[in-house]
């Protein structure tokens, strides 16, 4: 099964994806993962991707394209993928059409976990990380014993700079204006499954599973 996961910052895309991918066995394709992997590769295309993240810019369509291509091109997507991050906007979703026509392969189906932007601001800005550990919290959802401070080890709990308030508007400002139109471009394709990502993650998740006949 071939597959795209489209939604928010926070809808959380990712973490149903991995159940998904548990579930049918084929490969989560994050394209984060798998810039932050090209990186750290010594080869020219690695090079030109270290060099244009080590400046804060954003990676070309052209490069992500490519490494996308050659990422469905391994032997783990036989079976199917869920690309996830992937794609961006309407010209790497057309870029993606040809990839795929290329390999004789077609989507079946495009995920949206569809959540609203007042409870988006919510989960993000409620998150919390241990400087020292790591360890994450919500101060809504999982809130440490003590009020800032990790049960794991002590540490202080501090909230990173994308999580906060401004800078999660900001993001969500972004995806509505290049992501949200894949929406209706793969609504118009028959392809979208919307999915209501408000409810709790188990049943989020059986709604994607009936959605998709698996």
């Amino acid at each position: 099964m071939n597959l795209i996961f489209l939604g928010p910052p926070g809808a959380g895309k990712g973490t149903q994806a991995k159940k998904l991918v548990d579930l049918l066995g084929i490969p989560q394709i994050s394209t984060g993962d798998i810039l932050r992997e090209k990186k750290r590769e010594d080869s020219p295309l690695g090079h030109k991707v270290r060099e244009i993240m080590s400046e804060g810019k954003l990676v070309p369509d052209e490069i992500v394209i490519e490494i996308v291509k050659e990422r469905l091109g391994k032997p783990d997507c036989g079976k199917g993928f869920i690309l996830d991050g992937f794609p961006r906007t309407i010209p790497q979703a057309e870029a993606l059409e040809k990839i795929l026509a290329e390999m004789r392969k077609q989507l079946d189906a495009v995920v949206y976990i569809d959540v609203p932007d007042e409870e988006l601001i919510r989960r993000i800005s409620g998150r919390r990380v241990c400087e020292e550990c790591g360890e994450e919290y919500h101060i809504i959802f999982k809130p440490p014993r003590v009020e800032g401070v990790c049960d794991k080890c002590g540490g202080k709990l501090i909230q990173r700079e994308d999580d906060k308030e401004e800078v999660v508007k900001k993001r969500i400002e972004v995806y509505n204006e290049s992501t949200a139109p894949l929406v209706d471009f793969y609504e118009k394709k028959g392809l979208l499954k919307k999915i209501n990502g408000v409810a709790s993650m188990e049943n989020v998740f059986e709604s994607i599973k009936t959605s998709l006949g698996v």
